[in-house]
């Protein structure tokens, strides 16, 4: 628990408004990938499809929409960001290795390591001094 505090700290003394901005970009992103995942179901299904044939199929559907949806809004806002981040990484790691596992999308696999890279770095640096987090330990 230390370890958060002293990063939280450590986040809210390096803060800069573009990295606010490149977390809301992060969130939008994912809940706009979410949506277009629920309105597509059989796209979803059939990019999981090499990771199928170990099971759960759709547990994986069932997970992964609304984990991008949900997790995009607390993202984008700065609520629970690490949380948010954390339910992200399966299905993030999961992106990467159905490019390895079928068919070789470059851009989707490029897609996925940047969004993973973006990921990890808001795990580590929190949400920062812009969000709701922040405002919420504020108001106490």
């Amino acid at each position: 628990m230390n370890n958060v505090k002293e990063l939280n700290k450590w986040a809210n003394a390096h803060t800069y408004f573009t990295l606010d901005l490149v977390r809301i970009a992060l969130g939008v992103f994912l809940f706009v990938k979410g949506v277009k995942f629920i309105t597509n179901i059989p796209y979803l299904v059939e990019l999981i499809s090499p990771i199928d044939k170990i099971g759960g199929g759709m547990f994986l559907v069932h997970y992964i929409t609304p984990a991008h949806m949900i997790g995009g809004i607390l993202i984008a806002f700065g609520l629970l960001t690490r949380w948010a981040i954390i339910a992200q990484l399966p299905i993030l790691i999961g992106a990467i290795l159905v490019n390895f596992m079928g068919k070789m999308h470059s851009d989707n696999l490029f897609l996925a390591l940047a969004t993973l890279a973006v990921c990890l770095f808001f795990l580590v640096y929190g949400s920062g001094k812009n969000s709701a987090d922040y405002y919420f330990k504020m108001s106490k």
